[in-house]
């Protein structure tokens, strides 16, 4: 099977063939840490984990850049109305995002660069661009004239000269085009610089990425991804500064996530729709959210919605469910099924092809959807009577494959006496007496009260909350 990628430059799929045998290098746009992230920042966090996780599955050794933002104006103005630094605010939201990726199971990269550890490339690209015609300085400003990059919109599919026909874009006095951007500002009052060429300043935002791929992975590497909305015009500038410098292409295949959307509007901070991933996560496990935006194509928008989180949380505890039987098959606890030889071979080769049918689902350019599909449809698959050993290798199967989507990370047990306490606790019901009436039904059977009995049941059931019986205790869950 050979692995393709949709690559958003040639707007189609191309099988992939990295530079290096054996080798990958991929390099995703961060945050700017100036607040906390949102469910939008998760999805695209989790798209990429779960695209490195796969290659790495397929054998490549991967190495994963993805860059911080530690100066821009919304840390300055958030620096500013706190009266502190930007360094301050910065590493404040750089540790809270590591927080919550950590909490999704999203691995740390293999280099987490910063812009302000990367000034001194800045400046030397710009003086590259500079010597070379592509960019012009205006007063300690430097911006790079879109104009002289005969391949600027290739990316995004937009032309040049229709951009300006159509324009709204105020000229700035200082700009010869409204499409030219700033690789270099010059220091305003109150605000943090450096030294350059040109004088105090710091650099525009979209030089940080050129410097920073660059410096990890080489003039040209494999894959660059991000959200959507950085086709046009991040994305756009930094192929304009990176192969305008060198002459080379930047990048073989582009990857872009699609949108997480709040009333058919993309959630962003500008907007106010958005909801942050610890707010999501005081109410939902980890794997709930990342299960809800793994359903989805990664190019797809996906539509949030606490219904839609719901159906995720009932897709997961059946999971989980699943997975705590066949554990307790292995460990003896449970009644095994009846070794029954022949329905193994059938069951084996199920296994057999839920892995190949894995591997194809993720093969065509990453369609975790599908591989979802695939889990749920081998479990709603029941397989009677074959022996404890087949049974014990399907759960190995799903762990397997959950570690390339990352999921199934917990123990089953600790995953579903989780999820039943935080659900609990949504609906305003208290553990404590949920477990101290169960223990007054287990006294009340003993004594064959069975009318007792019989009505904590029934009110517990009326709050939600189902139980099971088993031959060494009672066990509950939220419905």
């Amino acid at each position: 099977m050979t692995l393709k990628i949709y690559n958003s430059r040639s707007r189609q799929k191309e099988e992939f063939q990295p530079l290096r045998e054996g080798k990958v290098g991929i390099y995703v746009c961060g945050i700017t840490a100036y607040d906390l992230c949102h469910v939008g920042h998760a999805r695209s966090a989790i798209v990429f984990d779960v695209i490195t996780r796969y290659l790495r599955y397929r054998g490549w050794e991967v190495t994963y850049v993805k860059n911080f933002t530690d100066v821009d104006d919304k840390i300055i103005d958030r620096a500013r109305r706190e009266n502190t630094g930007i360094s301050e605010i910065a590493e404040r939201y750089i540790r809270e995002h590591d927080n919550d990726m950590d909490a999704l199971g999203v691995a740390r990269p293999t280099f987490a660069p910063r812009a302000t550890e990367n000034i001194d490339g800045m400046i030397r690209l710009v003086t590259t661009l500079l010597e070379k015609g592509l960019a012009y300085p205006v007063e300690g400003d430097i911006y790079y004239s879109v104009e002289r990059f005969p391949g600027y919109g290739k990316l995004s599919g937009r032309n040049i000269e229709e951009m300006l026909a159509g324009a709204r874009v105020d000229v700035n006095d200082k700009k010869r085009n409204p499409f030219d951007f700033a690789l270099w500002k010059a220091s305003r009052e109150g605000e943090p610089w450096w030294e350059s060429p040109w004088g105090h300043g710091r650099p525009g935002w979209h030089l940080e990425c050129s410097v920073m791929c660059r410096r990890h992975l080489g003039d040209t590497f494999d894959i660059h991804g991000g959200g959507e909305d950085l086709v046009f015009p991040h994305h756009e500038n930094e192929i304009a500064q990176s192969e305008g410098a060198t002459g080379k292409t930047l990048a073989r295949y582009w990857i872009h996530n699609g949108f997480v959307r709040v009333n058919s509007e993309k959630m962003s901070k500008s907007l106010g729709n958005f909801f942050t991933i610890r707010d999501i996560l005081r109410q939902y496990h980890p794997e709930v959210l990342r299960l809800f935006l793994l359903q989805s194509h990664y190019r797809s928008p996906v539509d949030f919605s606490d219904a839609a989180l719901s159906e995720a949380r009932q897709g997961m505890n059946r999971f989980y469910s699943t997975l705590k039987l066949l554990k307790d098959i292995e460990a003896g606890g449970t009644e095994a099924a009846t070794e029954a030889a022949e329905k193994d071979g059938e069951m084996k080769a199920q296994l057999l092809n839920l892995r190949e049918r894995f591997r194809e689902a993720m093969d065509d350019y990453f369609n975790t959807a599908r591989a979802i599909r695939l889990l749920n449809t081998t479990l709603a698959e029941k397989k009677p009577g074959v022996s404890r050993g087949v049974l014990v290798e399907a759960g190995k199967t799903f762990l397997e494959i959950g570690s390339v989507l990352g999921l199934f990370r917990q123990e089953a047990d600790e995953y579903l006496r989780q999820d039943r306490e935080r659900e609990a606790v949504k609906r305003g019901l208290s553990v404590a007496e949920i477990e101290r009436l169960i223990a007054e039904r287990r006294a009340a059977r003993a004594a064959k009260m069975w009318q007792r009995a019989d009505e904590i049941r029934n009110g517990l059931a009326v709050q939600g909350v189902i139980l099971r019986d088993g031959p060494d205790a009672t066990t509950w869950r939220i419905s």
